[in-house]
């Protein structure tokens, strides 16, 4: 009976999934290019720890210390800003930073990878605490979404670095047997972890134009001239009804900064970007409800893709579920 290690059952799985994505190009290449990255080290693994190849021990450290810069990167690429190959090679030092320890500090390798995967959980997990108005890029209709499901991969690489560590002290202690087992558990469940939150449509942003440079910010009394100016934009072209609007493409619109906008909003209505937007789509979904469509429609109409995000925002901005809303009309 044949019988595949964990790590090499993540590796195809995920593979496969980082395989359909490249074809059907339904996620941004820089998603793509984690999910490779996250089969290949799964591959690794197998490879070294359940088929004996030695020869790969050494790549093994330098491979893995790519996930988390490599993850890092699909998530400011998705939700902050646009591709910066300058900025964005320097991630780079990671890897060969561990090849470098590799070749000539071999001991001090099983403190660098769970540095390196603490590091840019860290990183994500930060960024994440600021908000969704500190990711552009995200659509507006996910709510809070994409901080949930990057919570998780950040979480998921903080696991792994659990894993490296507990493998070093089972080989501090005299006990190598336990290796296969704690990469099995913690490392592979990790990586596919990180791979099936990574498929979720709010796992990227949809906006990947190159943001103009933004002009100086305007003073600090103009902040509900501008929400006017937003609202006015809203009203006229019902952007809102798009459900892949971004803070980003409201600001190009507006020109001025992501930034200037997101902070002009809070100080006005007490809300974040998202909300406020949700508010002329409830009010949209409300006037179609009016009118005799299904609640469905009103959802799908009113630039929401999931009923979950309607009924929330529904609930919120009316106090009640669309159904006794439109019971009491």
């Amino acid at each position: 009976m044949l019988v595949l290690p964990i790590p090499l059952v993540t590796a195809l799985v995920v593979g496969f999934m980082a395989l359909r994505l490249a074809i059907s190009r339904e996620r941004p290449p820089a998603i793509t290019v984690m999910l490779f990255a996250f089969a290949a080290q799964s591959l690794i693994v197998a490879l070294v720890q359940y088929y004996g190849l030695a020869f790969l021990r050494p790549v093994q450290p330098v491979t893995a210390s790519l996930i988390p810069a490599v993850a890092f990167l699909a998530f400011t690429r998705s939700f902050i800003a646009p591709l910066h190959p300058a900025r964005d090679s320097l991630h780079l030092l990671a890897p060969l930073f561990t090849l470098f320890a590799v070749l000539f500090a071999p001991a001090t390798v099983d403190a660098i990878i769970p540095g390196l995967f603490l590091l840019y959980g860290g990183l994500i997990l930060v960024a994440l605490k600021t908000g969704g108005d500190a990711l552009p890029l995200a659509r507006l209709e996910a709510g809070r979404q994409p901080q949930w499901l990057w919570t998780g991969i950040a979480a998921s690489l903080i696991l792994s670095a659990v894993s490296d560590t507990l493998i070093a002290v089972a080989l501090a202690h005299g006990d190598p047997a336990f290796r296969p087992l704690i990469v099995s558990i913690f490392t592979s469940g990790a990586l596919l972890a990180a791979g099936l939150f990574a498929l979720s449509p709010n796992a990227f942003g949809s906006d990947t134009e190159k943001e103009p440079a933004a002009p100086a910010p305007v003073a600090e009394d103009g902040d509900r001239d501008l929400v006017a100016r937003l609202d006015m934009l809203l009203e006229e072209e019902q952007l809102f009804l798009n459900p892949e609007l971004t803070l980003s493409r409201l600001a190009r619109r507006l020109g001025i900064p992501a930034k200037q906008l997101s902070a002009a909003v809070n100080k006005v209505t007490g809300d974040n970007i998202s909300r406020h937007i949700n508010h002329f789509r409830i009010t949209h979904a409300c006037a179609i409800l009016k009118a005799g469509e299904t609640v469905t429609s009103a959802m799908l109409a009113s630039g929401f893709n999931t009923k979950s995000n309607f009924n929330r925002e529904f609930s919120r901005v009316t106090g009640l579920s669309p159904t006794v809303w439109l019971a009491q009309q």
